[in-house]
């Protein structure tokens, strides 16, 4: 509860608005305690009043009526309809939508069907028929509000259930014996609950003004007893001449329903797992870059791509996770660099970095340099960046059906990717866009243009997302795990594939991976990454062959061999460390047997060596200088 509260108060608008509804909620719960007037008592003597006259602190209505005493009483009447109003919808429609979605078939069409029914009057016009039906009343608006909105919660509950109703764990529930109810109950509502809230805790305000609508048009509240929206209505014949008795219910309902939409935006955000790590709003088009980033000389003369000491962090709230640490790497033209660690080493952080592409919030680039040819990239405009993304530094992202949009055919997406960086007509585009099918080695390339993603197997999906990545003659491919959820053979081809692009075009290529076979067959380098620092670098047969880092070596060790006989699987103790909390010194010294007190102590650097080789260890396992 209390990591609830703090994700929510990090909307700054979301604790402006819990802080007004929270103090107008106070008021209108210790209305009955309040030293306040009757506000049933009328007072002709005192007929329009004007605020802050003595006895009268807000002034008084057309009948002398303390306007104070009524407006607390009559946002305490609003405030009690709105919430049951809108718990009522959200109870009947979610129960409505989650058998609709659960049970499908002839249950989901006819419920749907007498939802769709109410959804083609507009909601005003359905709202005033059920009250002309059930006659005036505060309590006959409440129905009427909480009967139009009932198709809102209904829909979108409905549209969520039947995503989980065929997902694997609703299965497993099936078979385990369970019956419907206790499916529902368990496994589905769970689910739904979240969203619920936050259809609730957005819609009540709505239902607020849809109450004191009914009401100012005399078809809710009624005399002497008012809310809101009665006392507003009583009030405009005096307008022009007494604004205050209209104004001041008016800011009322304001207030009401602007701090509750922007308290239910914020409780949506605080909620939504994928917006908890800080991100409350729309990612920036590039990463933020820090103002006071330590900018490193350039080397002279300048490779392709150079980047030097680069620092990337996450930033939550108060906590500082420091994904990549003073990362320093050189490709040059027609070059293979393979970057290799476990999963959370830091290794796609660092290629996102490249391109200003790590999402903010929650990620900055707080130091270092990338540069291409000697001009570093993160100091460069949103207009020069998106220039060079896809045209001269292209991207092969790990799962080609999440990065290919499923309405469009893989020919127009290629087409569009031409298209965005080239003056090219259409006709010229789709040509293009053909002969990098034939490229990649697509089979039928003709016919599979207008294929969409989820016509084409994995592979194919691969090939077409390294296609698009040729389109433009890049300099640089980044490919980002390209093969892993591929078979062996499709891998094969793959990696064959590419090598192929790489010494026909002289091209470079930083490819990501977790296997070293990958590495021996593509790479001509490799940079070992652990917990977002390269631990060693080298030309990759001779660190395959002499593993100068403790690191690397047990890694090099956890592959299994074939036909070598039996031996022991081998496995790294413990795990990497928390980002957040990294370890001084060594962050593999918790794991490594070789570890003294000095390799806990102070910032181990990166040592050269002969062969272009580079080791950040005190104790290596081979002496590379």
């Amino acid at each position: 509860m209390i990591a609830f509260f703090k994700l929510l108060f990090r909307n700054r608008l979301a604790a402006v608005g819990a802080v007004v509804l929270t103090v107008i909620v106070l008021m209108a719960l210790a209305v009955p305690i309040l030293p306040l007037k009757d506000p049933n008592l009328p007072h002709t003597a005192a007929r329009f009043t004007p605020p802050f006259s003595e006895g009268y602190l807000l002034g008084a209505d057309h009948l002398g009526r303390d306007q104070l005493s009524r407006l607390l009483w009559g946002t305490r009447t609003s405030l009690a309809v709105g919430a049951v109003a809108a718990f009522l919808a959200a109870f009947l429609g979610s129960a409505i939508g989650i058998l609709s979605g659960y049970f499908g078939g002839r249950t989901d069409n006819i419920l749907m069907r007498l939802i769709d029914m109410l959804m083609a009057f507009p909601y005003i016009l359905l709202a005033l028929a059920i009250v002309a039906a059930l006659g005036t009343g505060l309590i006959n608006a409440l129905i009427a509000v909480a009967a139009v909105n009932i198709p809102f919660f209904a829909r979108n509950i409905r549209g969520i259930t039947v995503g989980l109703s065929h997902r694997e764990f609703v299965d497993a529930a099936r078979l385990a014996g369970k019956g419907h109810s206790r499916i529902i109950l368990s496994e589905i509502l769970p689910n739904v609950l979240p969203v619920i809230v936050i259809a609730m805790s957005t819609t009540v305000g709505w239902m607020i003004l849809e109450t004191a609508g009914l009401s100012f048009l005399g078809l809710g509240s009624q005399p002497p007893d008012s809310d809101l929206g009665s006392m507003l209505g009583l009030a405009r014949a005096a307008f022009t001449t007494h604004p205050h008795t209209s104004i001041i219910p008016g800011v009322m309902i304001f207030l009401i329903v602007m701090s509750v939409n922007l308290l239910g935006d914020g409780v949506r955000d605080a909620l939504d797992p994928r917006l908890r790590s800080g991100a409350l709003s729309r990612p920036m088009a590039v990463t933020k870059v820090a103002r006071n980033r330590t900018l490193p000389a350039a080397a002279t003369p300048a490779p392709l791509l150079a980047v030097d000491d680069l620092e990337t962090q996450f930033h939550v709230g108060e906590r500082r996770y420091e994904a990549v640490g003073k990362v320093s790497l050189q490709v040059n033209p027609g070059e293979c660099l393979g970057i290799i660690g476990e999963s959370g080493s830091g290794k796609s952080v660092t290629a996102l970095s490249l391109t200003g592409l790590v999402a903010s919030p929650p990620g900055v680039i707080t130091g270092g340099a990338v540069r291409l040819e000697g001009d570093d990239l993160l100091s460069a405009n949103y207009e020069t960046l998106r220039s060079i993304r896809g045209n001269r530094i292209a991207y092969i992202f790990q799962d080609p059906l999440s990065t290919l949009h499923p309405l469009y055919t893989v020919g127009d997406q290629l087409a569009e990717a031409i298209r965005c960086h080239a003056p090219v007509s259409r006709a010229d585009a789709k040509s293009r866009a053909l002969e990098l099918m034939e490229a990649v080695r697509i089979p039928n390339a003709a016919t599979r243009l207008s294929s969409y993603p989820h016509e084409m197997s994995g592979g194919m999906r691969q090939r077409v997302g390294i296609a698009m990545a040729m389109a433009n003659d890049p300099d640089i491919i980044i490919a980002d795990e390209p093969t892993t959820a591929l078979d062996v053979t499709v891998q094969a081809q793959i990696l064959s594939l590419l090598n192929d692009l790489r010494r026909e075009r002289g091209l470079a290529i930083v490819f990501i991976t977790h296997d070293f076979g990958v590495v021996a067959q593509l790479c001509d380098r490799v940079a070992v990454m652990y917990a977002g620092r390269i631990v060693e670098e080298g030309p990759t047969d001779a660190i395959l062959a002499t593993p100068a880092h403790p690191y690397t070596k047990r890694l090099i060790a956890c592959v299994p061999e074939l036909g070598g006989g039996r031996r022991e699987l081998a496995a790294i103790p413990g795990l990497p460390p928390m980002v957040d909390d990294l370890p001084p010194g060594c962050h593999f010294a918790p794991r490594c047997d070789k570890a003294t007190a000095e390799c806990r102590v102070g910032y181990i650097a990166l040592r050269e060596g002969k062969q272009q080789r580079a080791v950040r260890c005190i104790h290596p396992e081979e002496d590379i200088a």
